[in-house]
């Protein structure tokens, strides 16, 4: 006779997070494999240390000065944090692939739970997807740099790829991501075992080096926590860990790129040896050369950057792609059932994956044409990705406490003034992108981002008037909940 578990007992060894899942209506589909390290991986890779830094510091050193840049990241972590730990407590409470649109729906309750789950669900998506263009972007402008450097100098007659070589470099990078994302998601979380490993040591040998020589992607864990053991606590835990990471290695480079700039003037110079075109390269072949009058040491630790561009671009592409499937098993975007199919053999949304690549290389044609591209594609990153933060965290600050389950990372009393702080924060983020970032403005310096988003957010906004509103109902259980209530 065959002996068969109690079924309380199997409940009980049920990893947490998956118990909880099931709780909210969601049959475990992905593979539960990733622990708190590799997740912290992932989302530490996918807030990357040089990404947000180092394509927009020369711009920023424009306009504001090192001073405003030091301080400015001493800020910005700071209420950041707000962010982080609004965020955290609620992915500790809701760990769903769907994140940021599956909390909006729950915590807004009933009436307003579909509408602000769609608002949040399609702010996430855009935000993800032009995420991978600007690690994408940010890497070709790299690549660029140092393939210039590694032929001669701009002076020495060295490649400075055009703008249609540009453009193959940024989609072969896109198509890159895509294929490896396409395999189990155990690769992916190597990989970005070492690009954690290679982000905190090259972050180090260049914060170290460069003295020696002259002196917003952190909810990817909660993308992740349906393939997370313990993912309700070990979320939050990742968020908190890249944000604090995030902050110290970030202050440290910009200090060791601001101190290390030898002549303010000449970083811009169309005829230096970089083109003008990447002031952070510019800065390392000063450093270098002053000392050894070689680029051999600049260029290493261009390569290190341009790593974290490409460990980032990877990582951002696998949160993409759970967004978009998750949105897609909630019948909440076009052609549903093609882009939420898993593959049969690696467990992974591979149709969700080469959707987002698919749409990130139509966000870069206009290379071709426009010069500020990658601000604009910067801007609708940031207005997406940080405005879904907004959402389920206003959603929460207004929602009442007793219809709030809470999980392991409890704020208590606390939530209030941290959600108050976190909201107020983002709205100023998203107003702040949407301004012009250079002067005069012309076609060619045209920040296309507030037009882009005005037109895909208006055209979204309709659909949900005409038609949306009268279907899409938010997350759709896929399981059965015996007593009806989450």
């Amino acid at each position: 006779m065959e002996y068969r578990q109690p079924e309380a007992t199997q409940i009980q060894e049920m990893d947490p997070g998956e118990k909880r899942l099931n709780e909210l209506g969601y049959k475990q589909e992905l593979r539960r494999e990733m622990t708190l390290f590799k997740t912290l991986a992932i989302s530490f890779s996918t807030m990357t240390l040089f990404t947000g830094i180092t394509p927009l510091y020369g711009s920023s050193l424009q306009y504001a000065g090192p001073a405003s840049l030091v301080w400015g990241w001493v800020i910005v972590s700071f209420f950041t944090w707000f962010v982080g730990i609004a965020m955290a407590e609620i992915c500790s409470s809701f760990p769903t692939t769907g994140s940021l649109y599956f909390w909006a729906a729950h915590l807004a309750g009933p009436r307003w739970g579909p509408f602000a789950s769609w608002c949040c669900a399609w702010l996430e998506t855009i935000g993800l997807v032009a995420g991978i263009g600007t690690q994408a972007y940010a890497g070709s402008q790299t690549l660029q740099s140092i393939i210039l450097l590694c032929t001669g100098t701009n002076k020495d007659g060295g490649y400075l790829a055009p703008k249609w070589l540009f453009l193959c470099m940024y989609i072969g990078l896109t198509l890159i991501w895509a294929v490896l994302n396409t395999f189990a998601l155990e690769v992916i979380a190597f990989i970005d075992v070492i690009s954690i490993w290679w982000q905190v040591i090259g972050g180090s040998v260049i914060v170290i080096m460069l003295p020696l020589y002259s002196l917003y992607g952190y909810d990817a864990a909660a993308h992740l926590t349906e393939e997370t053991k313990g993912a309700d606590k070990n979320g939050p835990i990742a968020i908190l860990s890249s944000i604090g990471i995030i902050s110290i290695f970030g202050w440290a480079y910009i200090l060791a790129l601001s101190f290390s700039i030898q002549d303010f003037g000449y970083l811009y110079d169309p005829s230096n040896e970089t083109a003008g075109a990447f002031v952070p390269a510019q800065i390392l072949y000063d450093a270098f050369y002053g000392r050894y009058h070689n680029s051999a040491g600049a260029i290493v630790l261009l390569f290190i950057i341009w790593g974290s561009f490409f460990f980032g671009g990877l990582s951002i592409t696998t949160s993409a792609a759970r967004v978009v499937y998750a949105l897609s098993r909630d019948e909440g975007i076009p052609f549903s059932s093609i882009w939420r199919k898993i593959h049969p053999k690696h467990k992974v949304p591979s149709n969700a994956v080469w959707l987002c690549a698919a749409i990130c290389i139509l966000l870069g044609l206009p290379i071709l044409k426009v010069n500020v591209v990658f601000t604009a594609i910067t801007s609708i990153c940031t207005i997406g990705w940080v405005g879904g933060y907004a959402v389920p965290i206003f959603a929460r600050m207004v929602m009442a406490e007793k219809h709030f389950k809470a999980g392991p990372f409890y704020l208590g009393k606390a939530r209030r003034p941290v959600c108050f702080i976190a909201f107020l924060w983002i709205c100023y983020t998203c107003s702040v992108f949407l301004l012009p970032t250079y002067y005069p403005i012309s076609w060619d310096t045209f920040n296309y981002a507030p037009v882009a988003l005005g037109v895909g957010l208006s055209l979204i906004m309709l659909w949900w008037v005409l038609d949306a509103r009268k279907w899409f109902r938010g997350p759709v259980r896929n399981i059965d909940i015996p007593n009806g209530k989450v």
